[in-house]
């Protein structure tokens, strides 16, 4: 076992995780010995987790709900993705102690390159994006958007405070609004994200899509449902949507790169692996 390298998913809990799925598939596919295992670990515990890597034969993993704050202040070099966002969910031992990055933004916007090509043009960076959410989620969305060159990018948030301290944070190519003022009248985007949890549980539409363009994009980073109660609108409009699968195997690249040496693919028989798991038809 001396040369099977070692990578891990902690949270608290983890039983729900699916990124043994995929990387445990690429291990596989690349004729890698490596294995890909999950930890649960309560809060009060990871800072000793995160010490005890090395000896317990770990290159690094994946940090998920609730310790991607926490391990942000315990690694000893972050990326500057993880600094924008105060948050890591990829760590590695590197020269220099403990290294960091956030890979969520990435997999947000590889989703899309993947699904809807030309879905960043000059024309739509133009028109810009609405997001719906000023969660954890919404904040690697807000900066991949940003970075990505969008100029207008408008976070609407029930609590509007949470939305304009985003936009503090993020600076003036955003500005923040209620919800409930997210109406077609006032708002013509190229591109809609809803990053809450609405439509995870129920069958609540965080927003109606009723009166947008029909060549507005949504997209929906729930994946389970797959066809969230939003997605299922939009097509019924003819509006062009984007499932949040894609966003949890893009993100899953950049680590395994890092602890196994080898930049994997995200390929039609891994999203069917996933479909399967969570039992959806493809």
């Amino acid at each position: 076992m001396a040369d099977v390298k070692r990578a891990f998913v902690t949270g608290w809990p983890v039983d729900h995780s699916r990124s043994p799925l995929i990387h445990n598939y690429w291990l596989k596919k690349n004729g890698i010995s490596g294995e890909y295992l999950k930890r649960p670990c309560a809060p009060q515990g990871l800072q000793q987790f995160l010490s005890d890597l090395e000896s317990e034969g770990f290159v690094g993993g994946n940090v998920t709900v609730p310790h991607k704050e926490a391990a942000f202040g315990l690694i000893d070099q972050p990326c500057r993705a993880a600094r924008a966002l105060q948050a890591v969910n990829t760590i590695w031992l590197g020269e220099g102690g403990l290294r960091g990055t956030n890979t969520d933004g990435y997999g947000f916007l590889a989703n899309l390159d993947d699904r809807h090509p030309g879905w960043d043009c000059e024309d739509n960076r133009v028109r810009g994006a609405l997001v719906l959410g000023a969660g954890g989620a919404s904040r690697a969305v807000i900066y991949s958007l940003v970075e990505r060159g969008f100029s207008n990018v408008i976070i609407a948030n029930r609590t509007l405070a949470r939305a304009e301290a985003l936009v503090e944070h993020f600076g003036a190519t955003c500005q923040a609004i209620d919800i409930v003022e997210a109406v077609p009248g006032n708002l013509a985007p190229a591109f809609i994200i809803n990053t809450t949890s609405i439509g995870m549980n129920d069958r609540k539409k965080p927003l109606n899509l009723e009166g947008f363009s029909a060549t507005t994009i949504v997209h929906d980073i729930v994946y389970t449902p797959l066809m969230t109660p939003l997605l299922s609108q939009a097509k019924q409009l003819g509006m062009p949507i984007v499932d949040g699968l894609g966003m949890l195997l893009h993100q899953a690249v950049p680590g395994f790169e890092k602890w196994f040496g080898i930049r994997p693919v995200v390929d039609e028989t891994l999203r069917k692996i996933l479909l399967d798991d969570l039992g959806e038809a493809s």
